[in-house]
């Protein structure tokens, strides 16, 4: 089975969080940002990953800690459930619609972590969520899952439209990659035999 299960704690949070790969977007989310815990839901769900996240952190300043740490969490669930990455197919894409919003989301499994994030949000709230925090929980999952991850936006009016269709792509593009490809016997899929 390719699951994680990893426990974070800080000053500013505290984060248990469990990955199953090979799921069926079962999900529970409860950080206590609820605009959040519904983009978490939405990126699980349509990548078929089984995720639950409980996590505690210091609202009363700010959601940015909470977001950008359950990234970070997520990031390290991805790579320990991932293993030595042997028969993945590593690459994902997908155009992703919702409404007026018009997301491409790319993924490789490089373990060179970093986010490409071109993305116009028109409004800077949706309600108490500050929009600026889902690239902040991009780059963190990014960078400690080791993924190549271009985000890009090709139409959208509706910042909750753009963002809700930002965590739909990435949660399908990576929901490719992780696939096993039987066709590779199982072997790193790199010509330096290893990710």
């Amino acid at each position: 089975m390719r699951q994680s299960s990893i426990s974070r704690k800080t000053k500013e949070t505290d984060i248990q969080l469990s990955l199953e790969l090979d799921g069926q977007g079962q999900v529970s989310a409860q950080t206590g940002v609820p605009f959040f815990d519904h983009m978490l839901e939405a990126f699980a769900r349509h990548g078929l990953f089984n995720l639950n996240v409980q996590a505690q952190g210091d609202l009363e300043v700010d959601a940015h800690h909470t977001v950008e740490d359950v990234g970070i969490v997520l990031g390290q669930a991805f790579t320990e459930a991932l293993g030595d990455k042997a028969g993945i197919r590593r690459f994902g894409d997908v155009l992703l619609p919702m409404d007026e919003a018009l997301i491409i989301a790319a993924v490789d499994i490089s373990n060179r972590g970093q986010l490409h994030w071109q993305v116009d949000l028109p409004i800077e709230f949706i309600g108490s969520f500050d929009t600026s925090l889902f690239k902040e929980f991009l780059i963190a999952l990014a960078s400690n899952a080791g993924l190549t991850l271009h985000v890009r936006s090709l139409a959208g009016e509706n910042s909750h439209h753009i963002i809700e269709a930002a965590a739909k792509a990435v949660g399908r593009a990576l929901a490719d990659a992780v696939a096993i490809d039987p066709r590779r016997g199982g072997q790193v899929p790199s010509t330096k035999g290893l990710l």
